[in-house]
């Protein structure tokens, strides 16, 4: 049984690894190991059984999953393509449907302004107006008192 435990330099040598990660993977539990005259031993059959998940072998393990897999990833980064020029045109057409909209909030503006203005102008002609009829009223008024004020007095006096 002592023949086939290995040390640890001897160990990383053949995984070509240094002593710290191998050191790591025995404190993780990835490798089996055993003290023998107070040096660490490893099992040399799991030499990469602990490192390499089986995943990765079975990934690895035919030429048409590999094939299958660019596939995949040729379809994927297509599609992400595909959405990339699909936002950008949703953006385009979204920046077009503002600038419509500013374009026609600002003729709204402009036309608000114009009917603020024919309604200062309106506003002051009315006042002008009211103060021309105003005068007159005053001017009527003292003359019909004047007139009226006289023939008072004269029927008065009789």
């Amino acid at each position: 049984m002592q023949e086939d435990w290995i040390g640890i330099d001897e160990y990383a040598q053949l995984a070509q690894m240094d002593r710290d990660d191998v050191e790591a993977l025995i404190m993780k539990g990835k490798l089996s190991t055993t003290v023998h005259d107070g040096e660490v031993m490893i099992d040399p059959t799991q030499i990469m059984g602990g490192i390499v998940p089986a995943t990765l072998h079975d990934l690895s393990a035919s030429q048409a999953d590999i094939t299958l897999g660019a596939s995949f990833v040729e379809k994927t980064i297509g599609t992400i393509i595909n959405l990339h020029e699909k936002v950008l045109l949703a953006k385009e057409e979204t920046i077009e449907s503002i600038k419509n909209e500013n374009v026609f909030l600002k003729e709204a503006i402009n036309s608000l302004q114009e009917l603020y203005e024919e309604d200062r102008t309106t506003i002051a002609t009315l006042t002008d107006q009211l103060n021309h009829c105003q005068h007159e009223m005053e001017f009527m008024r003292r003359k019909y008192k004047l007139m009226w004020g006289k023939v008072i007095d004269e029927h008065a006096d009789q």
